[in-house]
């Protein structure tokens, strides 16, 4: 498969189990039900974007999820928030053409950035980003808390 032999549109929520499928191929294995439900909502918010490559079979080799962030020290940016290629399609153009759709979508949202966060085990990744005209920003630490009744304070109570 070639990248001229690619379509890029806009995910739908019939293609959720093919989302699904691409996500554990990247290391995060997903319920196709809870990406329908994740999908169905993202599709509703303008400030969102999840496109899919498609091939001449119409089946779904690739997606990307970009979102309009509107941050207080830098405003507002798109952010890559995730992109898979089924690895039997990667280094045909395919994530080329979904990087570049997902750009047009923020450009014509009138965002003047583009923004990704690559983690570092994920060193194929960083020359494809690089070659595109991303350049490395910082590198960070990331944490995560799970956050509810148990901490013993509500947002907002004094």
């Amino acid at each position: 498969m070639t990248s001229e032999s690619v379509s890029v549109r806009r995910a739908t929520v019939a293609d959720a189990a093919a989302i699904a499928s691409l996500s554990a191929e990247l290391g995060y294995p997903v319920e196709p039900g809870d990406i329908e439900k994740r999908l169905a909502a993202i599709l509703e918010a303008p400030d969102q974007a999840v496109l899919v490559a498609t091939g001449a079979d119409r089946a779904v080799v690739g997606w990307i999820h970009g979102a309009e962030h509107l941050l207080l020290e830098v405003g507002s940016r798109c952010e890559i928030l995730g992109l898979v290629v089924s690895s039997g399609h990667r280094r045909s153009g395919i994530g080329h053409r979904l990087l570049t759709a997902v750009e047009a979508w923020a450009h014509n949202r009138g965002l003047p950035e583009v923004s990704v966060r690559s983690n570092v085990l994920r060193e194929s990744s960083h020359p494809f980003y690089e070659k595109h005209g991303y350049r490395r920003v910082k590198t960070q630490h990331a944490y995560r808390k799970a956050v509810g009744e148990q901490n013993g304070s509500r947002w907002g109570s004094g």
